[in-house]
């Protein structure tokens, strides 16, 4: 049995979304036709308002509001302009914001180097990263631990290390409350070899 053109354009859809498979697909499209026709709009119209009121920081490529001259924390006076963290994805500024611990500026990439997937510098915000670096001291590089995260701060550390600046990488090792039998060999190998002392 074939499902109706709307319906399969649907689950097409929404099947290109990151970590949605077909049967998710198609869970949701079934869902979506089962809620009130009000609900269904709404969420249209927030997808339509995705496109058009949302935009790139044009200093550091972080989400913001489309009407905005940039975004709030680049407008932020109290935040350490001579620190920039630089991370992988738009959510990635608000885990690390989250935390407390960080009162820098920052740059968004939208993505990490990953050649076997035609992304190169080129298909990332790297050249306006080296463009806005005037007045910068350091950089906090908090690319994920990946095999691409970690080529993209191997790639960045040589860039912006040949400028003379200060080049760091977020510590990474063992959750808190975490137990050392529970975790993996690299994990534990790696919060050894960045011990510090108390």
């Amino acid at each position: 049995m074939r499902y109706p053109a709307p319906l399969l354009a649907l689950i097409r859809s929404l099947s290109r979304l990151p970590g949605i498979g077909p049967k998710s697909a198609q869970r949701l499209a079934f869902h979506l036709f089962n809620q009130p026709s009000d609900d269904v709009l709404a969420l249209a119209r927030a997808l339509e308002e995705v496109t058009t009121g949302l935009a790139r920081c044009p200093r550091c490529a972080h989400v913001m509001a489309a009407d905005q001259a940039a975004c709030d924390v680049c407008q932020d006076p109290t935040r350490d302009a001579s620190v920039v963290c630089v991370v992988e994805q738009p959510a990635d500024v608000l885990a690390i914001e989250r935390s407390g611990e960080y009162a820098g500026l920052y740059h968004v990439l939208h993505g990490a180097l990953s050649p076997m997937h035609g992304v190169g510098p080129e298909q990332l915000t790297i050249a306006a990263l080296l463009e806005r670096l005037e007045g910068v001291r350091e950089v906090v590089l908090a690319t994920a631990t990946t095999v691409e995260g970690e080529a993209t701060a191997l790639f960045l550390a040589q860039r912006l290390q040949e400028r003379g600046l200060e080049v760091t990488r977020i510590a990474y090792g063992l959750p808190v409350g975490g137990d050392l039998e529970y975790a993996d060999e690299v994990t534990l190998g790696r919060a050894m070899l960045h011990r510090r002392p108390l």
